[in-house]
């Protein structure tokens, strides 16, 4: 939830005409850049991780493909991209209106790479299909929601988050912006990431199972500030802290229920 509501703060913007019509454009673009992030190893764990690599994002017509927010620093200063990582094609889009869909590859967990999950089911990797909208509120908020579905069954669930975003500051060159937002998932979804069966290791490591159902996972609030240092080179920073609600709060795989992440980079747009 914490990657889908920096990327809402991003730039959420939209460009076109008055009225909604297919988005048609054949122009090719790319961005390629590096990114560095700090933050918990995993939702509601005590211990933080650090990481970093290639953020990229390619533009061919009416389709996107990217990684987590790139696609609003290849739009910034210029015409804002679809929103969302992996690849999105915009159905819509207005002045004010935007909406889309998108496919994406969700990792999942492998559950003995951190001592927080071992002795509980992998979470397999899977496809992910995803719809999503935003609406201009006025000229500094917007508001914007999606819902991404596991389309293969390998326990992904349903995953649905809302953000709200203002843009503080912008001019052409830099852009400074905060928001808050809201995720809940279904209760496959939340048995697959906060749960422990009953015939787990790790039930017998906590003592009891745990089965939790549909409903709220997290809140979070954050700020993002974005730069064009050139027409071609863009550099970012976000900040955001989260914290984890309900059934994902009171799971015993959740050590600590409020994180902090962080991410910086630098990226080359053509």
């Amino acid at each position: 939830m914490l990657k889908q509501l920096l990327i809402s703060i991003s730039l959420l913007t939209g460009a076109g005409c008055a009225s909604a019509q297919p988005v048609d454009d054949d122009s090719f673009r790319y961005l390629l850049g590096l990114g560095i992030n700090n933050g918990p190893e995993a939702p509601g764990a005590a211990h933080r991780s650090s990481g970093g690599g290639l953020i990229w994002a390619v533009h061919w017509g009416k389709w996107r493909l990217s990684t987590s927010g790139a696609t609003a620093l290849m739009g910034f200063g210029n015409v804002t991209v679809g929103p969302g990582s992996g690849a999105s094609r915009d159905l819509l889009r207005s002045e004010n209106f935007r909406l889309g869909f998108g496919l994406r590859i969700d990792n999942g967990r492998k559950s003995e790479d951190l001592a927080l999950t071992a002795g509980l089911p992998d979470v397999q990797r899977t496809l992910l299909g995803r719809v999503y909208a935003s609406y201009t509120l006025s000229k500094d908020w917007q508001l914007a929601a999606a819902v991404n579905q596991d389309l293969l069954g390998k326990g992904g669930g349903l995953v649905w988050n809302a953000d709200l975003s203002h843009q503080l500051f912008a001019s052409k060159a830099s852009a400074l912006s905060a928001g808050i937002g809201i995720s809940g998932t279904d209760g496959r979804h939340m048995r697959s990431y906060f749960g422990v069966p009953v015939d787990s290791a790790a039930a017998l490591r906590f003592g009891h199972a745990y089965l939790p159902d549909a409903g709220l996972r997290d809140a979070a609030v954050g700020v993002s500030y974005t730069r064009a240092i050139t027409p071609r080179w863009v550099g970012f920073a976000n900040l955001s802290a989260s914290r984890l609600l309900g059934q994902a709060a009171d799971s015993p795989l959740t050590q600590n229920p409020t994180g902090v992440s962080w991410s910086v980079g630098l990226a080359y747009r053509n």
